[in-house]
Formats: structure tokens, sequence, C-alpha cells
């Protein structure tokens, strides 16, 4: 199974250049003006692209993302109206990877074989199911690979090399390297922590391995990118879109130019 993220990886390879990945949440502020900055990111510089799907316990996300899922539920985003913005967005692009994000309740209550014919119909290339361990692979991981979708585990500055080989075991298209400990958007990444981690992730794969968490600025993406395969930044796009509201919650004039305008500046740091 190939899928466009390997093409992905295998082309950026040939350019001898690291990717950027970017993060959005779905039906942020508002489905429209979500579905407008998702069509702008890969002309923006996105390499890939993260489709965040809305819970109401975002376990793993700081207040960024958590925010971000409070406007998206308030505005009335579902998982069906994400597979609709994905659908939408495979009008116009059929090359661009683009992976769901998320918790694995929302799929879960929606049916995964359902959720799975649907996504993939959509146009989905990979999940991120952040809270689903390698012991539930039964669950979404294996049948998510038989449907012909990637599906990409977090390692973690705590995950030793005992766990790792479990990790890895159904992983596919990436590995996301957890650059620091906590939730997103709450520290800085830093070089050398992340080479170290690399190199030993690099010992039990041959996965390109992208960083996230903490990463904000294109100095930053830069220096990660000397040392993995992609950079993935979230909170700070999802708090530019923050950043352009009204007091009422609204999208300023301008937000979506606002918010790719930023995106293209952090996709400088890997070209």
């Amino acid at each position: 199974m190939s899928t466009r993220i390997d093409a992905k990886f295998a082309e950026l390879k040939a350019q001898g250049r690291p990717g950027f990945v970017s993060y959005i949440m779905s039906g942020d502020p508002n489905m429209d003006t979500s579905l407008e900055i998702l069509k702008g990111l890969p002309a923006a510089g996105a390499d890939i692209i993260e489709l965040g799907m809305c819970f109401t316990d975002p376990m793993a996300d700081g207040v960024a993302i958590q925010l971000a899922a409070q406007r998206a539920l308030k505005s009335g985003q579902t998982l069906p109206k994400t597979l609709e913005m994905v659908q939408e967005f495979r009008k116009e692009d059929r090359d661009t990877p683009l992976i769901l994000m998320g918790y694995y309740n929302p799929i879960y209550i929606y049916g995964v074989d359902r959720f799975l014919a649907a996504a993939k119909a959509a146009g989905v290339d990979g999940l991120i199911v952040v809270d689903l361990p390698p012991e539930e692979d039964d669950e979404l991981c294996i049948p998510a690979n038989e449907a012909g979708m990637n599906f990409i585990r977090l390692a973690t500055p705590t995950t030793d090399e005992a766990r790792l080989p479990a990790v890895l075991s159904n992983t596919s298209g990436f590995v996301y390297y957890v650059s620091i400990t906590g939730i997103t958007g709450a520290a800085s990444a830093t070089q050398s922590n992340v080479e170290a981690a690399v190199a030993r992730l690099k010992k039990f794969t041959d996965l390109p391995i992208a960083v996230g968490f903490g990463i904000n600025t294109p100095e930053q993406i830069r220096e990660i990118g000397t040392v993995a395969d992609a950079a993935v930044v979230g909170s700070a796009i999802v708090r530019q879109i923050e950043n352009n509201l009204d007091d009422d919650g609204n999208p300023k004039p301008g937000l979506v130019d606002a918010v790719l305008e930023f995106t293209k500046t952090l996709s400088q740091g890997v070209r």
C-alpha cells in the first residue's frame, strides 16, 4: 500500500528538504471559514495537513486547541461535517496528504467501519488518534491500515526502548515525535533534545519522523528540519485564528488571509 503521505515524503527526500505539516481544527471558528483556510494551506506552503476532529474532552491539547475545539463545537461542527470538508478540499486538491487528528470517542460513536469507509471515500490519507494505545490496535489501527489509510502513532520523550517496538508495530506513513512532555503549545522544542530522540527512533524504524508540539517560529522549524523529516505546527496557527476574532467570536475581515500569510511565513523554515 502506498499513500499520498508516502509519496509526499519520497518527493521531499528527492528535493532534499524537510516537510512542513500544518494543523487546524475543523469548524474553527465556523465551517465556511475553516474550509477556506483548509483550501489555502497548500499554496501557503503546507506539505501535509492535519485536520482536527473536535471533541469535548481533548486531553492531550493545550489551551489554544481546546478553545478551538470549543469554538468548532459551538458553531455546530460534527464528524460528518469534517468529512464533508475533506470532500470539498479534494475537489480542488488531489495531491496534498490530509490526516484527521483527534480522539477515539467520536469515531466510536459514528461506527468504525462506517467511519473508515466514509473517510476513505472523502479522501483522507491517515489518522492520528491520540488516546488509542497499541494494545487496542484491533479497534481502529489495523482496520484503517487494511482500508488503505496510514495510522500514525505518537512517540514521546517518555517512550522508552522497551515500549518503542509496540508503538511502532502497526504504525505507517510517519512517526509523530512529541518533542516536549505535556500538552500541545505548552513549551518550546529544542533542537538538541530532538536530535537525540530522532536518532534513537531511527534505530527502530525506517519511517520518516515528524516532530511536533512546541514549534512556533520559522527559525524553530529550520532547526528541527535539520534533524527530523518534518516539523508540525498546530497551536501557533490556531492562535492566529483566535487573534482574528471579534468579541463575539466571529471572524474579523481578513482572518483567512492573516492565517494563511502567517502559515506562509512558517513554511519558509523548510525552504
